[in-house]
Formats: structure tokens, C-alpha cells, sequence
């Protein structure tokens, strides 16, 4: 991140602690989701819980385009503000979400996989039912920012150069050509990443970008690599009011972020070994 990616940091901070700011990570929002996207899934009952808490604590949700907008010096945050992400692009974001967004009149982010989506460029393999052109547009209408999550959903930092510079532009050029506006925020499939994935990304023509790392975003992060908390099925209510207050998410992820550590090795490692092999 930062001026090692080649791109320009966010202005520093002012005097006094760096504000952090929770960015939530859903996915599938639905009552009976598929078997492989049912851990980091919701019911639209633990949603609207969850939303109802955000108005309740005066929280104020923002789009990430709005985020990045603010660490850029255009404005001030709110009070309490906070970010509602959804990655690839569920069916249910449309049928159970947008509802309770609009009954609170809160502000999301989704991260589409083009390729996933039902239409001219589906190119099969997704996890369960996805959304179709007209529910992005009607989510777009109604004031959702719409972010790219890559075409294909691949492990964005396996792949070559070519490979990689075409996930990243083809899912900005069919998001473009549907809605008239091209998406100016992405987020890294699995939350992966390295400079060179990050650099592509913003090659493409995207400002900001979300990773996973489960902690709080904060400016000093960058705009490529700003950091979400996971909401799954097995969160609480009172698990997720201490996520959204910034209390023990330390804790609370310590096992996801040391399998993450361990796994960056092992992934670089393979890439370089397949480099070396010219595979």
C-alpha cells in the first residue's frame, strides 16, 4: 500500500489518534444459502438485528467511494461512521438486504464478480444463486455503490500479469457498459493481495480498494489496502455490537489472522515456485 505500491498514500492524519472505522464484510444474505457459502452467510432475521443495533448506537453508514473520498480531505466523517460491504453479488443482497438498507436509509457497497452474475457474461461457477443485471441496476437506483470483486473470482495473486490486468479492467468495462458509470472501488477476492495485485487494480482505473484482514480501517492503510471485519452466521448480536465498537476484534480474529500470515508464505512460495518451473 501506500507510495510501495506506486500509488499515492492518503494525507496524514491530524493531530491525535488515527480514527479507525469498522468496514463489514457480508456475503450471501438468505435463509437457506448453499453449503459452501453458508459460513460467511446471514439469515435476513440476524441482518435487519444488525442494522436495527447501527441505528440504535447512531451509527452512520457510508459507501467506501465516500470513505476514501473523506481520507482524501473532500469532508469530514461522521460521529460513529461505518461501512456495509457485500462481496460477489448474492441474490439475496437484492431480496433481504436492500429492503432493511432502506428502512434505515443506510448506504452499502457491493463488489460484484461480473462473470458470476445471471446474463450475457456469466461464465458459470458460482457458489449459489447470484444476482442478474436488473437487481444491480435496481440496487445502483437506490443508492448502492456498485465495486468490482475481479470477473472470475480467482486468487488474484496466482495468476500472471496478463491474467491479472484482464480480471481487474474486464470486470470495471462490463460494470461500466451495464449501469453508464464505471465503479471506482474493488475488493480483492479471498482478500488477496500483494503489491504487484494491488498496483494492477489500480492500473485498471480503481481508487480504493478493500482487503479482509479483520481490523479496523484506518487511513494510514492506504487506498489498496483497507482492512474489513468478517460478519458470519455465527456471529452474535453481542459479538457484533463489540465488532462495529472497535472492542476485542483483536481477539476475536487472532486465529483468523494467524492461518492468513501462514498462508501468505505458502502461497507466495508456490507462485514462485511456478515461476521458476514457467508454469
Amino acid at each position: 500500500m501506500g507510495m510501495g505500491d506506486g500509488a499515492p498514500p492518503f494525507p496524514g492524519p491530524g493531530p491525535g489518534p488515527e480514527e479507525r472505522v469498522p468496514i463489514l464484510m457480508y456475503h450471501a444474505v438468505a435463509h437457506r444459502p448453499a453449503p459452501s457459502v453458508r459460513a460467511l452467510s446471514v439469515s435476513p432475521d440476524a441482518f435487519a438485528e444488525q442494522l436495527a443495533l447501527l441505528g440504535e448506537r447512531g451509527f452512520t453508514p457510508l459507501t467506501t467511494a465516500a470513505l476514501a473520498a473523506v481520507w482524501r480531505g473532500e469532508g469530514r466523517l461522521p460521529a460513529r461512521p461505518v461501512l456495509i460491504t457485500f462481496d460477489d453479488g448474492y441474490e439475496g443482497v437484492h431480496r433481504y438486504a436492500l429492503p432493511a438498507l432502506a428502512r434505515h436509509g443506510f448506504a452499502a457497497t457491493l463488489f460484484v464478480s461480473t462473470g458470476w452474475l445471471r446474463g450475457p457474461y456469466d461464465e458459470g461457477d458460482a457458489l449459489d444463486t447470484m444476482l442478474d443485471w436488473d437487481q444491480v441496476r435496481q440496487l445502483a437506483a437506490a443508492g448502492v455503490e456498485i465495486g468490482g470483486h475481479s470477473h472470475t473470482h480467482p486468487q488474484l495473486d496466482q495468476l500472471d500479469d496478463a491474467r491479472l490486468g484482464y480480471e481487474a479492467a474486464r470486470c470495471r468495462e462490463i460494470v461500466d457498459a451495464e449501469l453508464g458509470v464505471a465503479p471506482v472501488s474493488f475488493a480483492y477476492p479471498y482478500g488477496y493481495s500483494t503489491r504487484r495485485v494491488r498496483r494492477a487494480v489500480r492500473a485498471a482505473g480503481f481508487t480504493q480498494s478493500l482487503a479482509v484482514g479483520n481490523g479496523l480501517a484506518r487511513r494510514g492503510q492506504g487506498p489498496y489496502a483497507l482492512e474489513r471485519v468478517t460478519v458470519r452466521r455465527s456471529t452474535t448480536i453481542g459479538e457484533f455490537e463489540r465488532l462495529v465498537g472497535g472492542r476485542s476484534v483483536g481477539r476475536a480474529f487472532a486465529g483468523d489472522r494467524a492461518l492468513t500470515k501462514a498462508y501468505a508464505l505458502v502461497r507466495g512460495a508456490r507462485r514462485a515456485a511456478r515461476a521458476v518451473g514457467g508454469g
